[in-house]
């Protein structure tokens, strides 16, 4: 695995032809391998590099050793001889990466060590045969590009959404478009669950697919993500399955390896760091301006916090001690869980309570207190609706010794949660309540013991109206009876009202 460096692959370009010659007698080894690919800006220096000259497919005697089952582009893209991201190309034949074309360049030494001829360049799809050094054009070639680089329209949008048809991988194995496993590539399976969620958010989805949306933002972050579901919904595909290596780095950097691939973190704190980071970049760090991010997720949560606690416990400017109020917006909502009870039943077994999640949500009933020494005692209502409602059961708890998690089985239906039988819901411009009612389209599921244990995703296909149990690489069909009967940990519920309105 590669340890994570400088993505920029923009070469080194000297401006004027003085300075380039005399950059190439004094350092012809760095020249030759950094730039001499670009062969709009290179003369030709040696008999054996023809770069302008372009054959057809039938012209080259090496393109029928190209071997598609060998190739993986889902790895960062780095020399596997030098590790650097500059000018990287792919050998068609064994799948390995190597940095430039020229002489005395990797890639040139590999095509003459192994005798592997056809080589891509990883920036824009384009062929070459070395040593020879002519380009291949070929429209065999059209299907490893697309993979490299998935591409999307509207209508190819529209139909993951509609087509409920498997597609077959070159091994022979099925997979659907937009539902395929992530490869867990130590303890990345706290991100994997969070990407198959937000695959269940169409309106996100379907921004991150066209490139055009996001494309003045140099976030690598932005970028990584874009691809990574671009991939996942690939039905061209050469393998049944994606690895989230690419993105995987551009979120250790970002997060300045708080979340990394070998160490277990909670996906509640990672959703809740990625949405806040996807919005900053997107809105270039403007957090009062709109992006995808906040039209999907963000609703609006009304505090009170009682008059003589909490922030309320001094007196205002009238000397007056009063209730203070104030809204705030929010992308996720915490649920407490009850207790578990400490003692076994008259059959020596554990008592595993139950709660229903309309109990649960009566937290937000602008009613009930909640008392906090240093918060004070306060009260919640909802003032406005996400389109996209995340909930989290707050299942772990920290003592002086250990963590400890909480079996409290949640029940919760899988359609119609109706917000409105429970809480009082906003109401809207004519004075009528606003849509309440929810779907769930996603179910994270926390399996072993506090500390241990591994991250599952309960997901909803729309296309043929079932569920799948994601577990990292493993894609299987699951009972809707059985989602309900699982430890939840966090929740993704989709606005029924939205849901019924084309995209």
């Amino acid at each position: 695995m590669k340890r994570g460096r400088d993505e920029s692959d923009e070469p080194e370009i000297i401006q004027n032809g003085e300075s380039r010659a005399n950059a190439v007698s004094e350092h012809p080894r760095k020249i030759q391998a950094a730039d001499e690919d670009d062969s709009d800006l290179d003369e030709p220096v040696q008999p054996l590099r023809r770069a302008s000259q372009v054959r057809k497919g039938h012209e080259c005697p090496y393109l029928d050793t190209v071997s598609r089952q060998n190739l993986d582009f889902d790895f960062e893209k780095c020399c596997s001889v030098s590790l650097s991201p500059v000018n990287v190309y792919a050998c068609l034949v064994c799948g390995k990466y190597f940095q430039g074309r020229g002489q005395q360049t990797h890639a040139f030494t590999h095509a003459l060590e192994t005798g592997h001829h056809m080589f891509m360049k990883l920036s824009d799809g384009r062929v070459y045969c070395l040593p020879e050094g002519y380009e291949v054009d070929d429209r065999s070639l059209d299907a490893i590009r697309y993979v490299l680089n998935p591409t999307f329209t509207p209508e190819k949008i529209a139909a993951l959404d509609t087509d409920a048809r498997w597609v077959r991988s070159l091994d022979g194995s099925e997979y659907m478009p937009g539902l395929v496993g992530l490869n867990n590539m130590k303890a990345n399976d706290y991100v994997n669950v969070i990407v198959q969620a937000l695959l269940r958010v169409l309106p996100l989805r379907n921004f991150f697919l066209l490139p055009e949306n996001y494309a003045s933002c140099r976030s690598q972050l932005v970028q990584r993500f874009g691809e990574l579901l671009r991939k996942t919904c690939n039905p061209r595909n050469f393998k049944g399955q994606v690895s989230p290596h690419e993105f995987m780095q551009a979120v250790m950097t970002a997060s300045a390896k708080k979340f990394t691939i070998e160490k277990q973190s909670d996906p509640v704190d990672f959703l809740s760091w990625f949405l806040n980071m996807l919005h900053a970049d997107l809105t270039g760090g403007k957090r009062k301006k709109p992006s995808i991010i906040s039209r999907c997720f963000q609703g609006e949560l009304e505090i009170t916090v009682e008059a003589g606690t909490g922030k309320a416990a001094a007196p205002n400017a009238q000397g007056e001690v009063r209730d203070v109020v104030e809204r705030v917006p929010f992308l996720m909502l915490a649920l407490d869980l009850p207790p578990a009870p400490l003692y076994k039943d008259a059959l020596e077994k554990n008592i595993i309570p139950q709660v229903p999640i309309f109990e649960l949500l009566r937290k937000f009933d602008g009613v009930r207190i909640h008392d906090d020494i240093k918060a004070g005692r306060r009260r919640y209502r909802l003032t406005r609706l996400p389109n996209y409602l995340v909930l989290h059961m707050k299942r772990f708890t920290k003592n002086n010794f250990f963590w400890e998690k909480n079996p409290t089985i949640v029940n919760f239906p899988v359609r119609n949660l109706e917000l409105r039988d429970i809480v009082p819901v906003p109401t809207g411009k004519t004075g009528e309540p606003e849509a309440s009612k929810y779907d769930l389209v996603c179910n994270i599921v926390h399996d072993g013991k506090a500390g241990e244990g591994t991250y599952v995703a309960h997901v909803h296909r729309k296309a043929e109206d079932a569920w799948y149990e994601v577990d990292d690489l493993r894609v299987t069909d699951i009972l809707s009876q059985m989602v309900v009967l699982s430890e939840t940990y966090m929740q993704v519920y989709e606005l029924k009202q939205l849901s019924a309105k084309p995209r």
